[in-house]
């Protein structure tokens, strides 16, 4: 019998593919074709600019680390007709209406707990704010399994998004003139499965059985894709009505300030929560959402001194990132502030255009220290760099 390779998606491809389906799915292009080339031509160009693949950010709201290494099964080939079914509908975020009753399966606080624990890391969730991950929270429902039930299979349709708490899972595939199904990878307690057939609307590519007693945690079709996807939406209408804020951003063309407001992570402090600390290395940049920061640094009698504040449309934290050196200076929350984030790597990749508009306002900052600190010890000239 001819050997066949396991098919596995790496999980770059994987996070590419997440990306690519839900901006299809926002914007519902009226040619797909041309729409994914020029999504992949923008990709490409970010990366080749860049240094390398970008890292999956993680949600803030939560305890930090990546999503577990999962193995997801390509779609194979095999003789399952798609039926006319759910399949058939659409779901359209800019039509959902918000005073929909929102889905809650009440539950213990252990088993609360157990759910936390068991998402944190899943990918699909990485941007969601602290408000949208109890969201999660409430509409995820627990399924017991037994060894040897089937949680999915092949074909049918995609009711439920799974997230693993505990169990093992087999992944079964069963492949056009093959006799029986073929194992193609699993699960050890942690991991999730499900996720493609509800957004692609198709049916189910693999057959996922319980090779012990394990415990699920299951979100319905409907509830998944209004999260998922209307939170995908909500977020990037948002975060491209701040991004006009910013004057700075007018240099950046429409599709730009799209990837832009797509690479940007929720942050919430609270008062007097130091958002950076002077002498720190940078890890990115800020946006201020909603709130403002105090900015302040200390000098060399140990004296703390206020430079300035920074409200809605304003944004920090980009002085050492164009100068590679730590933080010139310390911001504080004045009060509950809503951030976005944006990673050192997304900041090479997707603001290269305002570069030369950053470091003219950073010459400005140092000016306002040589007026504050009444010379230029310790102070950065980013013009050398």
């Amino acid at each position: 019998m001819e050997h066949r390779p396991r098919y596995r998606v790496p999980d770059e491809l994987r996070e590419t593919l997440l990306d690519f389906t839900i901006a299809y799915l926002l914007e519902r292009p009226a040619n797909l074709a041309t729409f994914g080339l020029n999504f992949f031509q923008r990709l490409k160009e970010e990366r080749d600019g860049g240094h390398g693949p970008r890292p999956v950010p993680t949600t803030p709201t939560v305890n930090g680390g990546e999503e577990n290494d999962i193995e997801e099964e390509a779609p194979p080939v095999r003789n399952v007709a798609r039926r006319k079914s759910v399949f058939a509908e659409t779901y359209n975020p800019e039509e959902d209406e918000d005073d929909k009753p929102t889905v809650i399966h009440p539950k213990s606080d252990s088993q609360r707990a157990r759910l936390a624990e068991a998402v944190k890391h899943i990918l699909l969730f990485r941007s969601l704010d602290g408000q949208q991950m109890q969201e999660v929270l409430d509409a995820m429902f627990e399924r017991k399994v037994k060894k040897g039930e089937y949680v999915i299979k092949q074909g049918e349709d995609g009711d439920n998004f799974y997230v693993i708490e505990s169990g093992n899972y087999k992944v079964y595939v069963q492949m056009e003139g093959e006799p029986a199904p073929r194992a193609v990878g699993g699960y050890q307690n942690s991991g999730s499965f499900g996720e493609l057939a509800l957004m692609y609307n198709m049916p189910r590519a693999a057959t996922v059985q319980a090779e012990s007693d394990g415990s699920l945690w299951a979100m319905d079709r409907q509830t998944f894709r209004r999260i998922v996807l209307k939170n995908a939406f909500k977020k990037r209408q948002m975060y491209e009505t701040l991004l006009d804020q910013v004057p700075m951003l007018k240099t950046l063309e429409n599709y730009e300030r799209m990837n832009l407001a797509d690479a940007l992570v929720p942050r919430s402090y609270s008062t007097g929560d130091a958002i950076i600390r002077q002498g720190d290395a940078a890890d990115g940049m800020y946006f201020v959402e909603d709130g403002t920061v105090r900015v302040v640094r200390v000098d060399n009698n140990g004296e703390e001194k206020e430079l300035t504040r920074t409200s809605k449309g304003g944004y920090f934290g980009e002085l050492a990132l164009l100068t590679s050196k730590p933080r010139a200076a310390t911001v504080i929350a004045d009060g509950n502030v809503k951030l976005a984030f944006l990673d050192v790597d997304a900041f090479e990749r997707l603001l290269g255009p305002c570069m030369e508009l950053m470091k003219r306002n950073a010459e400005g900052y140092e000016k306002q220290l040589i007026q504050i600190f009444g010379s230029k010890n310790n102070i950065t000239d980013i013009r050398d760099n």
